[in-house]
């Protein structure tokens, strides 16, 4: 057991280490993610810190608890002027987007790699269910990993490409999450039906959507009227509204990750009072839940592990990066007359993150079998899509014509 006295110092310390290091995005472009992972790699059992960590559910919550605070903090901050142009495609993208990405995905790491290929996790290949799990955990793209690299990147696309894909990263989590509730809905239950997960889909987006809306516009009408006696206290009123809409979504049906999302777009929108202040202090948060976060994803790691699913992470990483992710933008985009050049930046820009890390930990509180080699391989393919197409943004930007010159300092 260690002492309150060492937890606060080892925070510290990690803290301190992921702040100072995240200057290496400025300097050699490296993703924020990359670095806060790897720094938790490195306080793991197997690095310099020797910090033993082994509890999925203790990071699951975490991550959780995180996301939360990143989808808010991403919706306070999307002007609906910019979104109101771009919303059509970015739902498509968000759902369609998804289950495209999803099937596509699934079905090549089902049948290549599952059946006809000598790519093997522990004692055999991927069965279907376990391949289509994998694929719905890594079929949406990292709202934390795109906000942070386009605040922090000096060369900016155009400004709608950059709004779309802001809002599809904050929008697709959602249906991420209900993409593989369902699956191991149907992994671990003989009374799920295929019908049934369909619909329960469709419910939860609609009363997700609802419920955060709701809440989002009650909050704002209380926020602006409601006269408190200290400043400081405003982003914490704003704060307690985004956590009722995600709590009150669960209860009547719907899905809290959305519904707390469309509650921070509705409130940043609408609330007048200490508005740059509320932006500013739940932007730090984020920050710190993103960091808190990553750190702890990290420390569950095992990197002497990752050598065994080398194989079968690779071939889905490019699979999802050169296949699955082009597929479902192009079926998604054509529709829009979207310029091929943006088409191509947009299915280049599909970075996975925080999200598919944090649904990794899902099969293991579900008593899933070979859940932590399915966790190995999701954090792989998440490794392998922060390395190439992270480092490959600005250069793929300036490559293809998409870069905003009024915005790029």
């Amino acid at each position: 057991m260690i002492s309150i006295e060492a937890l606060v110092l080892v925070v510290g310390i990690l803290l301190f280490a992921g702040v100072v290091a995240s200057k290496l995005s400025d300097w050699v472009g490296i993703p924020t993610l990359l670095v806060f992972l790897v720094i938790g790699m490195m306080a793991g059992e197997e690095g310099i810190g020797k910090i033993a960590f082994d509890s999925p559910k203790m990071a699951q919550a975490v991550g959780s608890i995180a996301l939360l605070i990143i989808l808010f903090a991403g919706g306070l901050d999307t002007q609906w002027s910019s979104v109101r142009t771009i919303l059509a495609p970015g739902l498509v993208l968000s759902t369609v987007g998804v289950l495209i990405t999803t099937f596509s995905l699934g079905a090549f790491a089902w049948f290549v790699l599952g059946t006809y290929s000598t790519f093997d996790i522990g004692a055999g290949g991927l069965s279907w269910s376990e391949a289509f799990l994998v694929a719905a955990i890594v079929s949406s793209t990292d709202a934390a990993a795109v906000f942070s690299v386009f605040r922090i990147s000096s060369v900016k696309p155009l400004a709608r490409i950059r709004h779309l894909l802001e809002f599809e990263s904050g929008s697709n989590d959602p249906m991420a999450v209900l993409m593989t509730m369902a699956i191991l809905g149907l992994m671990t239950s003989n009374d799920a039906s295929i019908a049934g997960v369909g619909l329960g889909l469709v419910t939860e987006l609609v009363a997700g959507a609802a419920a955060g809306f709701g809440m989002g516009w009650v909050g704002a009408w209380i926020v602006n009227r409601l006269r408190l006696s200290a400043s400081g206290l405003h982003p914490i009123l704003v704060l307690s509204i985004g956590l009722i809409a995600f709590g009150f979504a669960n209860v009547v049906g719907g899905n809290g990750f959305l519904a707390i999302y469309v509650c921070g777009v509705t409130l940043g929108n609408k609330i007048v009072r200490h508005h740059d202040y509320v932006l500013r202090f739940h932007d730090a948060l984020s920050w710190l839940a993103q960091l808190g976060m990553f750190i702890v994803l990290g420390l569950l790691v095992v990197p002497s592990r990752l050598i065994s699913v080398a194989g079968v992470a690779i071939a889905m990483a490019l699979f999802l990066m050169f296949v699955a992710r082009p597929l479902s933008v192009i079926a998604c985009l054509t529709p829009f007359r979207t310029p091929r050049n943006e088409v191509a930046y947009v299915s280049w820009v599909g970075l996975r993150g925080s999200v598919p890390i944090v649904l990794a930990t899902f099969p293991m509180s579900y008593g899933i079998a070979r859940a932590d080699e399915v966790f190995d391989v999701i954090f792989f393919v998440v490794l392998t899509s922060v390395l190439v197409q992270g480092l490959t943004l600005v250069p793929c930007a300036r490559w293809l014509g998409v870069v905003d010159e009024q915005e790029t300092s």
